[in-house]
């Protein structure tokens, strides 16, 4: 029995760290993850076309984050002040840091309106509307390079009561420079696998016909979020009558960057934070049943032609070749 006992409980154990090796992402089955690949169409009536696919991630250097605030007040001076005075507070921790930059977005200044219950004494109530108020609502963007400084970011907006993230958005000033570089790349492997071919077919291809097709694809962060729930429930055999009520399950968000198990080559393969992934595809045609006619037409032809020969044999029994 003990040792019934340990062998279970080795087994549960082994289970459970391999689920916290995979991840709780996979702990559910229906979670999947998608084919989000670039696809650039290859040329038409292709005769053998050979297609590079590559990847680069590009770690931001400039970040903007967008805060939701809102107020709503009695009359338009007060809800103005108030709203004011929270963004003033929320941007003052960070107004000295000069790589900082924020602005002010006015989104919408609505008045707020309540009901007012009328009573009667022989009819149903009646329910009024009146204006209460106004609600004004503006975003607040900031601008940083350093990611560290979200956190002193979010501290200083919660003591101003704005915690309404909206999105981060992030940028990079080298996607141009790396969209060069993976095509220069992609060229290189090209011209290998075009030589790789040429072995395979045993056809010199360096002049034959060529169609181009090729295209990048950009994707931001923002983009990538996926989520999930972890729990398990107990299966109860419970009667028709009886009230269950559940617990609310906690949902979690998590980057999941574009996997490159499908690309030529990867540029900054390994991921540690969310980054810009600039992806490169090039297909190319080249037209092998067309250079084939033309070797064909330069070989030369060979005919088999029977040549005669004479001799002579003299009364002496000599023999002679007679050219004639």
């Amino acid at each position: 029995m003990k040792q019934f006992t340990l062998t279970l409980a080795t087994l549960c154990l082994s289970g459970m760290a391999f689920a916290q090796h995979s991840g709780n992402a996979n702990y559910q089955t229906q979670v999947r993850y998608s084919d989000n690949n670039i696809n650039i169409p290859a040329p038409v009536n292709n005769d053998l076309t050979i297609s590079v696919k590559g990847m680069a991630n590009i770690k931001p250097d400039a970040y903007v984050a967008i805060f939701s605030v809102s107020q709503t007040g009695k009359t338009t001076e007060e809800v103005n002040k108030i709203i004011d005075e929270r963004i003033e507070t929320a941007l003052q921790g960070i107004s000295d840091d000069p790589s900082v930059e924020t602005y002010v977005d006015m989104i919408s200044f609505v008045p707020v309106y309540n009901y007012e219950v009328e009573k009667k004494i022989f009819s149903k109530k009646t329910y009024n509307e009146i204006p209460a108020g106004f609600e004004v609502t503006k975003n607040i963007h900031v601008k940083y390079t350093d990611p560290n400084t979200f956190n002193t970011i979010m501290s200083d907006f919660s003591q101003a009561e704005i915690y309404d993230l909206v999105r981060v958005d992030y940028f990079s000033e080298d996607i141009g420079t790396m969209k060069k570089e993976l095509a220069a790349k992609a060229k290189t492997i090209f011209e290998e696998k075009f030589t790789d071919y040429e072995s395979i077919i045993g056809i010199d291809l360096e002049g034959a016909d060529r169609i181009v097709s090729d295209g990048y694809r950009v994707v931001l962060p923002v983009e990538m979020y996926k989520s999930y729930q972890a729990y398990k429930s107990s299966s109860l055999n419970l009667k028709k009558a009886a009230n269950v009520n559940q617990a609310a399950k906690s949902t979690t968000l998590y980057y999941q960057p574009l996997i490159d198990k499908e690309f030529d080559f990867v540029i900054n393969a390994t991921v540690l934070e969310p980054v810009i992934q600039v992806m490169y595809e090039l297909n190319v045609r080249v037209d092998v049943q067309r250079e084939k006619e033309k070797v064909e037409q330069q070989e030369p032809t060979v005919v088999n032609k029977t040549e005669k020969k004479y001799i002579l044999v003299t009364p002496n029994g000599d023999v002679k070749p007679l050219n004639l």
